[in-house]
């Protein structure tokens, strides 16, 4: 396993962190055993960086990640969670001081720790973004110096938003989704000014939420018909040529250097071992190069997320 530093954080991960959005059930239903176990085999197996949220599974992904995380030393892993979206709907977000530190709370309950490593932002887009540099940031802020958390980040899927906030506050961590895959590499245009500003970059959904999977993207995927179609070619060619789209598209996206993790969710222990071998596994060029054409006409190609005027 390889290890990168999250920029001025001095933290060491691993260049692929365990996702807990899957043990919520959000991409189906799993085994709670089964899910514990795959925390058990990515931290066995070099994986030092779990990222969740209350969100997953409307706080079932922190509940199983606590029972998984249970006995376990707390410096043999680095953990983040988020604050700010409880449910689907947009009266279920609430960036407000008191909300969020109250989740911090209620997030340590549920995870069984005293602190997490990184509390973030969760889709800032769906909130009002001077409540978010003038309030939320500052509160969690104010749960950093209580010693509940070491570092405060934000996420979102319009990556142009980072930008805009990070413009007006500081802080120590991004994470991003969806933007730096096979399909969409938007986040590329945005790495130099992250790492100007020396934060952390978590890459979250390197198969873009299984659009870039052989079983392909379920059926609350967002995506436009044309992206899905293009993917779907992409993952057909993987087939005729003995492999998975998957692979391909992990690998894909742990060969850029310059962002230091990718989060990829799955409560199967054997999914976590097959990752970690196909991050290992030498990129087939030639068979990338011919995906990457079937994927041209859709390039950059994504759906709205949040608030019109965050878009």
């Amino acid at each position: 396993m390889k290890y990168r530093t999250l920029g001025a954080t001095g933290v060491n991960v691993s260049i692929l962190a365990y996702g807990g959005s899957s043990l919520g059930a959000e991409f189906g239903v799993i085994d709670e055993a089964e899910g514990v176990r795959s925390v058990h085999v990515a931290l066995d197996h070099g994986i030092n960086l779990i990222d969740t949220a209350p969100y997953y599974g409307r706080t079932l992904a922190e509940t199983v990640l606590g029972k998984a995380l249970k006995g376990i030393a707390r410096e043999r892993y680095v953990l983040a969670t988020k604050v700010g979206r409880y449910g689907k709907t947009a009266a279920e977000f609430d960036f407000s001081a008191a909300r969020v530190k109250r989740s911090v709370d209620e997030s340590l309950a549920r995870l069984g720790v005293d602190h997490v490593d990184f509390i973030q932002v969760h889709d800032m887009e769906f909130g009002d973004i001077d409540q978010i540099v003038t309030e939320t940031i500052p509160a969690l802020r104010e749960v950093q110096r209580a010693g509940k958390a070491r570092f405060v980040g934000i996420t979102c899927l319009p990556v142009r938003l980072f930008r805009q906030v990070m413009d007006r506050v500081d802080v120590d961590q991004i994470q991003s989704y969806c933007h730096y895959c096979l399909n969409d590499t938007a986040l590329a245009d945005h790495l130099p000014y992250l790492a100007q500003k020396k934060v952390g970059v978590f890459n979250s959904a390197p198969l873009a939420m299984r659009l870039l999977s052989d079983a392909g993207p379920p059926d609350w995927h967002p995506a436009p018909a044309e992206l899905k179609r293009a993917c779907a070619e992409a993952a057909r060619i993987c087939r005729e040529h003995g492999t998975d789209l998957g692979r391909l598209a992990l690998q894909f996206s742990l060969a850029n250097p310059d962002i230091h993790t990718h989060v990829v969710g799955t409560a199967s222990p054997k999914r976590v071992l097959a990752n970690i071998a196909d991050a290992e596994a030498p990129l087939d060029r030639d068979l990338l190069e011919r995906l990457l054409a079937v994927l041209a006409p859709v390039h950059n190609l994504s759906w709205s997320s949040g608030r019109a005027e965050n878009n």
